[in-house]
């Protein structure tokens, strides 16, 4: 259960590490979500945008992955390192998971968050440049405007961290353990994080419509003067059904599971390269 505490040196190689692995996955499977938003939008994929200008909202993402996926794991990380230290009891390692993913997600979400909101509205047909967006945003809604969903995205990111990431470390020391606890390739942990990126998308998917149609609301409407989670699952359902809080749940679930495998084979073999 012993973790070794996270020197100045490891915090370096968990930023570094996280915002590669951050960016490649963003940028190689960014078609994907665009097209899954598109199916989550309430105005229709064709409407929103279908098959064409599958790199909209690309330019926003460049920008934020890396400092987003950073954030993330240097708190991952550090939460983990630190109650390691509290506590070595084999009872806790998944509770202590769970908080560190927890908690990572709350930094990441300070610059997810905004970046999502202009990412998204451009998959969603928006003409305007990002630049427009965000002063369009501020000019109407204020600074807080660009923080639309932000707990909408929290309730989806920490249920889809306490299953991911458990999963994720499982996963890895069962693996390990077959083989005489001989050490995981990065490409077996990215192996890894595919399974429990997939598993963990599937299960979170109506929590992720209801945070793109926040996100997506149109200035006025009622979910955009009151961003309630409960009020866009009853929104959807009302609408469409089970079928509508499952939207995009198959573009969700391949590009999180092929993203799962890029991020962590990424992020674990950037990891033995800067620590080495």
């Amino acid at each position: 259960m012993a973790s070794p505490s996270l020197t100045p040196s490891n915090w370096w190689v968990a930023l570094v590490a996280g915002g590669l692995a951050g960016t490649a996955v963003d940028v190689s499977l960014f078609p994907l979500d665009t097209i899954k938003t598109r199916l989550q939008s309430g105005q229709g994929f064709g409407q929103a945008g279908g098959f064409r200008l599958l790199y909209a909202g690309l330019g926003p993402v460049l920008v934020g992955s890396a400092p987003n996926a950073a954030l993330f794991f240097v708190t991952y990380e550090s939460v983990k390192s630190h109650l390691y230290t509290l506590d070595s009891d084999v009872q806790w390692r998944v509770p202590i998971q769970m908080a560190s993913a927890a908690a990572g997600e709350a930094m990441a979400c300070v610059v997810r968050v905004p970046v999502e909101i202009v990412k998204q509205r451009r998959q969603a047909g928006a003409n305007l440049k990002p630049r427009a967006i965000i002063r369009d945003i501020i000019r109407h809604e204020g600074g807080l405007g660009l923080y639309r969903g932000y707990t909408t995205t929290l309730l989806r990111e920490i249920p889809f961290a306490f299953i991911q990431f458990p999963l994720w470390e499982w996963l890895k020391a069962r693996w390990s353990a077959s083989q005489v606890m001989e050490p995981l390739r990065p490409w077996q942990s990215s192996l890894c994080g595919a399974v429990a990126g997939g598993t963990s998308a599937a299960l979170t998917t109506p929590l992720d419509v209801a945070k793109t149609r926040i996100m997506l609301a149109a200035r006025g409407s009622q979910l955009a003067q009151n961003p309630s989670t409960i009020l866009a699952l009853q929104t959807v359902w009302r609408e469409s059904g089970a079928t509508g809080l499952m939207a995009g749940v198959t573009p969700r679930t391949l590009w999180i599971s092929v993203g799962g495998a890029i991020f962590f084979g990424v992020y674990e073999k950037a990891k033995t390269i800067f620590g080495s």
